[in-house]
């Protein structure tokens, strides 16, 4: 029986509550014998702050080095707003992916036919909606130096953000987008703003080498990061697979995640470059959604998103596609069921708590098997 290191990373605010909905999962799986999952626990976030004085420990990072994978809830809140820059809690997970070295976001957008009606959007434009945001996650403006605050002779300050990329990077990611695409519609829209922005034109050009020289059985479409987030809100159905850089991925990911009708239902995966000996990947699976501090300990947070992370987990770091199938098929049932948490709970519908909708989903997996 194969075995796996998980490193949970539960964090703060609903991430606790969402991270012990997963642990329910683990067990079920692994009580199934399909594979052995030893799972460890470390802080991240304002939690690790109060303990470390850091947003994530050496100690912690090195777990998360030795992990086969690393699931990570939520970070942030009020509480820690007058914390130092550089130990925001936030800086634990830019760490995490920066030493990992994850370049690729994988932020799929599923609309579940039973929440059709939930979305802000009209059911038709939304029904059967299946696309997936690839986001480059380790360069661009994010990380680019210099970046700093600093106060001129005549007393004003000037802030500076740098957006940068290298031919390396963006390859890199256009070619996870055309090898995801492949296994799907094997339509990429490549997201930048070439018209004003040097790292879009750079982007551009390289985009389009990479499909000329090795994938040219696949569509390739440019757009304009700013007229992409109006398509996908006019009509997100004409996309597949759109691929774009770490600010612009960062707002259309999340444009795209209420297309579905709540932040709380949509996993995400970032991924580091494949090991040539072993063909792994290191990996971050973590909810689209933030710490939500004014639900936090309500057991009012939906816990699709963080269950549906680890499902992705399953099928890119531990191969286990058909517990990954599975686990999918566990949620959809639930949802057609009628089981709502709040947030997508129609107005004075009873909903499930955070509990509540866990132990559903592991229901339907048994109730499946």
């Amino acid at each position: 029986m194969a075995s796996f290191n998980l490193l949970l990373l539960p964090g703060d605010g609903i991430g606790p509550e969402v991270a012990a909905e997963v642990e329910k999962l683990v067990k079920w799986f692994d009580r199934q014998g399909l594979a052995r999952f030893e799972v460890e626990h470390d802080l991240v976030g304002g939690a690790a702050y109060d303990a470390h004085g850091a947003a994530i420990s050496d100690a912690a990072m090195a777990r998360a080095e030795a992990a086969d994978a690393v699931l990570f809830g939520a970070v942030g809140g009020p509480k820690w707003d007058g914390v130092p820059y550089a130990h925001r809690p936030e800086a634990g997970l830019l760490r995490l992916r920066k030493d990992l070295g994850l370049f690729a976001n994988l932020r799929p957008a599923i609309c579940y036919p039973a929440l059709a009606d939930a979305s802000s959007l009209k059911r038709e434009h939304v029904e059967g909606l299946d696309i997936v945001i690839v986001r480059e996650l380790t360069g661009g403006v994010y990380f680019g130096e210099p970046k700093e605050i600093v106060t001129l002779e005549n007393g004003e300050k000037r802030a500076v953000d740098t957006q940068l990329y290298t031919t390396h990077e963006i390859e890199r990611i256009a070619r996870v987008a055309f090898e995801l695409a492949a296994r799907r519609r094997n339509h990429v829209a490549s997201a930048e703003k070439r018209n004003v922005m040097r790292t879009g034109v750079l982007w551009n050009e390289v985009v389009t080498r990479v499909h000329k020289d090795e994938y040219p059985g696949a569509r390739l479409e440019h757009v304009l990061a700013d007229n992409c987030a109006m398509q996908l809100v006019r009509n997100p159905k004409q996309y597949d697979v759109v691929v774009t850089d770490n600010l612009f991925g960062d707002i259309l990911s999340d444009v795209a995640a209420m297309l579905t009708g709540s932040l709380g239902m949509l996993p995400s995966a970032s991924l580091g470059a494949e090991d040539p000996a072993t063909g792994k990947r290191k990996a971050l699976y973590e909810p689209v959604h933030g710490s939500a501090p004014d639900i936090a300990g309500q057991g009012l947070a939906n816990p699709i998103a963080m269950l549906g992370s680890f499902g992705m987990a399953l099928r890119y770091s531990f191969g286990l596609v058909e517990a990954a199938d599975r686990l999918e098929a566990a949620i959809a049932s639930v949802l057609a069921a009628g089981l709502r948490t709040r947030d997508i709970a129609a107005p004075g519908a009873n909903a499930v708590s955070t509990g509540e909708m866990g132990d559903a989903v592991v229901a339907a997996l048994a109730k499946a098997a």
